[in-house]
C-alpha cells in the first residue's frame, strides 16, 4: 500500500511546506535568454577563476581535482581563496553567502574555532597511530546519548560506514541481497546505484564501471511503497534495508505518516536488519531522524558533517549486532576482513569529532539552525505563491530544497520525473550571480550554526529577484 499524502507534522525536526494552487509556466525562450545573460555575467566577473580552470585542464581531470565539481552552472567552477563561517571568498574577491556549505560536508560553517584548535593541538602532538586515544570514548559516548545505540566504531567516510554496516549485516544474516530505495544516496556503495526504470530494477544511469550487475546484490522498491516493501523481504534472503529517514538527494522526500513504524515492523518480522543512514538527515537535530521521530534502528550511520569538515564517520549498532559482531571476527585476522582501515578513527579526526559535536552543533545550535531553515522555506513558499508557480519547497530541519512541482513528491521516482535540468541550472547561476551558493547537484540549502536570519533573508530577495524576471509576462 502506497500510504496516502498528507502534511507530516510540524514538530522539531521535519515539516513540508508546500504552494498553494500555482499554475504559470514558464516561457522556455525566455529562460533561455536569461540564461545566456547570466552566464554572459558569470564569465565577465570571474576572470580568475576561468584563468586557474584553463590551466587546470593541463593536469586535471576535466580542470577539476574531483569529477563532482564540473557540475557547477557558469561553465566553470569558481576557485575559492579562503572561507570562514557561513561565507567563503573567491580569488577574484567575491564574498558569498554559502548555503551549499560542502553538500553538508561543512554544515557546522567553515572552519569554526574550536575544531581549528582542537586539530592544531592534536596535530602538534600525533596525528594517526593506529592506537586510540580519549576523543574516541569521549565521542562514542556522545553518539550513544544522541542516538541511542550502545556500541560505535569510526571510519573516514559515510560510504566506508555503510559498506562496513552492509558486511556486517550479510556475514550475521548469510543471506545474500540488501534492499534500499528508489533515489537513495549513500555514498559511492556500489550496491546502491541500482534503481527502478519503468517498474523494473536496473543499473542506475551514469554508474560507472559497477564491479557486479547492481540487480545481483540488491533489491530496490519505492519510498513509502510498504507493498512492495514486504513482497521484497517476503523470501527472507535480504540481509538489510538500508534507508535515509527522507530521500535527499533527488529534492526531500519525507515518510508518510506510519511509514517508519511500518518499515520497522516489517523488517523485525522478517528478520532483517534495519540501517539508518543519518549523513544528510543529521539536520533533522542534533540525534538527526532517529532522535526526532524515535526510529528504532539495529546499525546507524553518520558522516560528513561530524568533524567539522575533517574526514570522518561513525557507525553504531545495538548490543545484540555488537555481541555477534565480536563472535564472528577472530582477532587473529580482524585486520584481513574488509573492514576498517589504517587512517580510521585517527587521533586527530577523533579529536575534530569530538569538538564538533562538545562545542559547535550543539542542542542549541540546532536550535537556530532548524528556526533558519524554516525562515528559509517560509521566504521561499511565499515568493513561489506571489509568483503563481506551480512549485513547492519541503523542509527537513535545517535543510530546505525546492522542486518544480506543484505537490511534494512521494517517492524517487516522482521527484526524478520532475527534475528539470534548464531550470536547475537557471536558478543556481543566478543565485551564484548575486553571491549565494546552493548545492550544485539540487536546490538545497542548509543552515549553519552561524548562518543568519538577515542572510536567509538576502536568498528570499534573490529567490524572488529570479522567478520573477521569468515568470514576466
Amino acid at each position: 500500500r502506497i500510504l496516502p499524502s498528507e502534511k507530516t507534522g510540524d514538530h522539531l525536526a521535519i515539516d513540508a511546506t508546500s504552494t498553494t494552487k500555482g499554475d504559470r509556466s514558464i516561457d522556455r525562450s525566455r529562460l533561455r535568454a536569461l540564461m545566456q545573460r547570466e552566464e554572459e555575467r558569470f564569465v565577465a566577473d570571474h576572470p580568475k577563476s576561468r584563468a586557474l580552470f584553463e590551466r587546470a585542464k593541463r593536469s586535471l581531470l576535466s580542470g577539476v581535482p574531483m569529477h563532482w565539481m564540473v557540475r557547477w552552472a557558469g561553465g566553470f567552477p569558481v576557485f575559492v581563496a579562503e572561507a570562514h563561517g557561513a561565507r567563503f571568498r573567491d580569488v577574484d574577491g567575491h564574498e558569498y553567502l554559502d548555503l551549499c556549505l560542502g553538500d553538508t560536508g561543512a554544515m557546522s560553517g567553515h572552519s569554526p574555532k574550536a575544531v581549528v584548535d582542537a586539530v592544531a593541538r592534536q596535530a602538534a602532538r600525533g596525528i594517526t597511530l593506529m592506537l586510540p586515544t580519549e576523543d574516541a570514548l569521549w565521542s562514542s559516548e556522545e553518539l550513544t546519548r544522541r542516538f541511542g545505540l550502545p556500541f560505535w566504531q569510526f571510519c573516514l567516510t559515510a560510504t566506508d560506514a555503510n559498506r562496513f554496516s552492509l558486511r556486517l549485516a550479510r556475514a550475521i544474516t548469510k543471506r545474500p541481497y540488501v534492499l534500499v530505495f528508489n533515489g537513495c544516496y549513500h555514498g559511492t556503495v556500489d550496491e546502491t546505484f541500482i534503481g527502478l526504470e519503468n517498474g523494473k530494477a536496473s543499473s542506475r544511469a551514469g554508474n560507472i564501471g559497477p564491479p557486479v550487475d547492481p540487480t545481483l546484490t540488491t533489491k530496490v522498491v519505492e519510498f513509502n511503497d510498504l507493498d512492495a516493501l514486504e513482497r521484497a523481504l517476503a523470501p527472507g534472503d535480504v540481509a538489510c534495508v538500508l534507508a535515509e529517514p527522507a530521500l535527499t538527494n533527488v529534492g526531500i522526500v519525507l515518510p508518510q505518516p506510519g511509514f517508519h513504524k511500518s518499515l520497522r515492523e516489517i523488517t523485525r518480522r522478517t528478520g532483517t536488519f534495519l540501517i539508518i543512514d543519518e549523513t544528510h538527515t543529521i539536520c533533522a537535530g542534533p540525534g538527526g531522524s532517529t532522535r526526532a521521530d524515535s526510529l528504532d534502528p539495529d546499525f546507524l550511520v553518520i558522516g560528513k558533517t561530524i568533524a567539522g569538515g575533517v574526514p570522518a564517520a561513525a557507525y553504531g549498532f545495538t548490543a545484540d549486532a555488537a555481541a555477534k559482531i565480536e563472535a564472528m571476527i577472530a582477532s587473529d585476522s580482524s585486520d584481513s576482513g574488509g573492514i576498517g582501515g589504517t587512517l580510521a578513527a585517527n587521533a586527530l579526526s577523533l579529536a575534530a569529532v569530538r569538538a564538533t559535536l562538545e562545542h559547535v552543533l550543539t542542542d542549541e545550535a540546532f536550535d537556530r539552525m532548524i528556526a533558519n531553515g524554516k525562515r528559509f522555506a517560509d521566504g521561499v513558499a511565499r515568493a513561489i505563491d506571489k509568483a503563481g508557480l506551480a512549485w513547492h519547497v519541503t523542509r527537513l530541519g535545517c535543510r530546505a530544497e525546492y522542486l518544480f512541482r506543484a505537490t511534494p513528491p512521494r517517492n524517487g521516482g516522482e521527484a526524478q520525473a520532475a527534475g528539470d535540468p534548464e531550470l536547475d541550472r537557471f536558478m543556481h547561476l543566478y543565485a551564484l550571480n548575486r553571491r549565494i551558493v546552493l548545492t550544485p547537484f539540487h536546490m538545497m540549502a542548509l543552515m549553519s550554526p552561524v548562518t543568519t536570519a538577515d542572510e536567509v533573508d538576502d536568498h528570499t530577495r534573490v529567490f524572488e529577484s529570479a522567478i520573477s524576471e521569468l515568470a514576466a509576462s
